[in-house]
């Protein structure tokens, strides 16, 4: 099994590059100002969700395919950020739905969306996030113990310290980014324009992913 010291130094690893605002951070930051702090929590249940799917990828040998191909690494790079803008073009144009209710802002359309729909687009977000695609695959192996065997699980309960980690730190700019969304809800048009905001966010994230990446 994991050892102690892997398990620790991969903790650290894990956490220098998580506090690094990543595309996970920026979508759930835009889905916080775009739809406030119900929707920002179930895009970081759907991310974590999204992004241990690329652990198990690894864990079973295809996330080193992902990594070794460029064709196919641009391809789920251009899927994630295909997805991110339509996500931030539907904000945009839904950003006057937004209501002010109990002191809380609150979208009209995130009933009838459900939290099933929040929480899937997450998972699609994470599972092509290009970082998590790289560390997983680059950086997750080299802390496992192969003369112990039993590899794959190894790797699977490596895989849920950033899980964890990404957890914590995901769901606390989400909470952040909805309570600057609720001071702009006491006025409808301050609202409209945060809402707009993060539909803007969200197509930037989109077009920064695309044009980012290995070049090879």
């Amino acid at each position: 099994m994991v050892s102690a010291d892997r398990l620790l130094a991969f903790a650290a690893m894990s956490l220098l590059v998580i506090v690094i605002p990543g595309p996970s951070v920026l979508f759930v930051i835009g889905r916080a100002l775009a739809h406030g702090r119900r929707t920002a929590l179930a895009t970081v249940l759907g991310n974590v969700l999204g992004s241990y799917l690329l652990v198990v990828a690894v864990a079973f040998g295809l996330g080193s395919l992902v990594e070794r191909s460029a064709a196919v690494f641009t391809a789920v790079k251009l899927a994630g950020a295909a997805y991110l803008v339509f996500l931030g073009v539907q904000a945009f144009r839904h950003r006057k739905d937004m209501k002010v209710g109990a002191g809380a802002a609150q979208s009209t359309g995130q009933g009838a969306r459900g939290d099933l729909r929040t929480v899937m687009d997450g998972v699609t977000v994470g599972v092509t996030n290009p970082k998590g695609l790289v560390f997983f695959a680059a950086v997750l192996p080299q802390f496992v113990n192969h003369a112990a065997g039993g590899l794959p699980t190894q790797m699977l309960v490596l895989g849920l310290v950033p899980i964890c980690i990404g957890l914590i730190t995901d769901t606390v700019w989400g909470l952040s980014a909805s309570a600057a969304r609720n001071w702009f809800a006491r006025s409808e048009r301050r609202l409209s324009m945060i809402g707009g905001a993060g539909g803007f966010a969200m197509i930037g994230l989109g077009v920064t992913v695309a044009a980012t990446g290995r070049a090879d």
